[in-house]
């Protein structure tokens, strides 16, 4: 597939940015599992889908333009700005605000959907090897997965009986237990364009649960099986406080805030229900017993952990900072959380 670039795009919804795409022959290679997020900040923030050789939604940006602390409309771009366009990508809102997105494209594809029930954890790598994206679900309360979201090219056999010791979905599901799969993207192998089978949702519907708190942690993908491992003693802490977990794969790329950066990962998402007060302690201990694979937070979603441990995680955490003091030296865009994470 040959990349073409679209410029433009920075506040509208995935969906519909996805929708206009298609309609002109062109995809974007990869979709969050909301499409109702804008394409800025899922940009700013690395947000993501799944496929081990796909990376996330940043990584298809080859230009920004955004409005300075000063008042400067800056415009930079990956074959002219360096090293500092990787600086500049996944930005957190930080570093001014984004008025314009290019983006690469590929040529519009079609896409096949298929869950397959009850994978057993030993074949967590072949799982998600065998499609274009893969997202699999489960709910911590066994060793097995529940549901394993394939989504494959169209023109690709479907899985075969008895795929990986699973068994097929018979009618659509929805990750959440006891959530209409209305909600979701076809299902059962019904093929359709990229951008209404690579989101678990669809555009004019509640995503997810819709009332719910949400934490992710990107870890080697290497260390998959050791890091799940690791968090078994703690499944039943988890499943008291969990609507859903997913598991997902995404390629490693060049962003220096990217939880992705120069590592192929394995995301670990929990869907916690909507009681922070709960939640909170189950969050601090999933992290301790992570902190040994050197966990990258998604920087959208909730979590608790120590600056010091965040900033040992990405290398190119004090070029970050050093950017910041350039763009943005008297902290106009600072948050209290940036400025926790990271102090000019």
């Amino acid at each position: 597939m040959v990349p073409r670039r679209r410029r433009g795009l920075s506040g509208v919804d995935g969906g519909t940015v996805a929708g206009g795409l298609h309609a002109a022959g062109y995809a974007l290679p990869t979709m969050a599992s909301l499409p109702h997020i804008s394409v800025a900040g899922a940009v700013a923030t690395a947000t993501h889908g799944s496929g081990v050789g796909v990376g996330n939604l940043a990584t298809a940006v080859s230009a920004l333009e955004l409005v300075t602390a000063d008042g400067d409309l800056l415009t930079v771009r990956r074959d002219g700005a360096g090293d500092r366009f990787a600086g500049m990508v996944v930005g957190l809102g930080s570093l001014g605000v984004v008025t314009r997105v290019t983006l690469d494209v590929v040529p519009t594809f079609d896409v096949r959907q298929y869950v397959r029930l009850d994978l057993p954890r030993a074949a967590l790598d072949e799982a998600f090897a065998s499609a274009y994206s893969v997202s699999l679900f489960t709910d911590w309360r066994g060793d097995r997965i529940a549901q394993v979201w394939r989504k494959q090219l169209a023109d690709e056999p479907p899985p075969p009986v008895g795929w990986l010791g699973t068994t097929a979905a018979g009618e659509p599901c929805h990750p959440v237990p006891g959530m209409a799969a209305a909600n979701c993207t076809a299902q059962l192998g019904e093929p359709g364009p990229w951008h209404e089978r690579l989101p678990h949702f669809r555009l004019g519907f509640t995503p997810s649960s819709g009332d719910e708190l949400q934490s992710e942690y990107h870890l080697p993908r290497a260390a998959a099986a050791e890091a799940l491992a690791a968090l078994d003693p703690a499944r039943d802490q988890i499943a008291a406080v969990l609507q859903v977990c997913e598991l997902r794969t995404v390629a490693a790329d060049a962003l220096w805030l990217s939880p992705q950066y120069e590592r192929d990962s394995l995301a670990v998402h929990f869907t916690w229900i909507a009681d922070a007060e709960a939640v909170a302690p189950v969050v601090a201990e999933v992290e301790r017993r992570l902190a040994p694979f050197a966990p990258r937070p998604h920087w959208g979603k909730v979590f608790g952990l120590d600056p010091a441990a965040v900033a040992a995680a990405y290398p190119r955490h004090a070029d970050f900072v050093a950017l910041l003091r350039d763009l943005d030296p008297e902290g106009r865009f600072g948050t209290p959380e940036l400025d926790h994470y990271f102090p000019r």
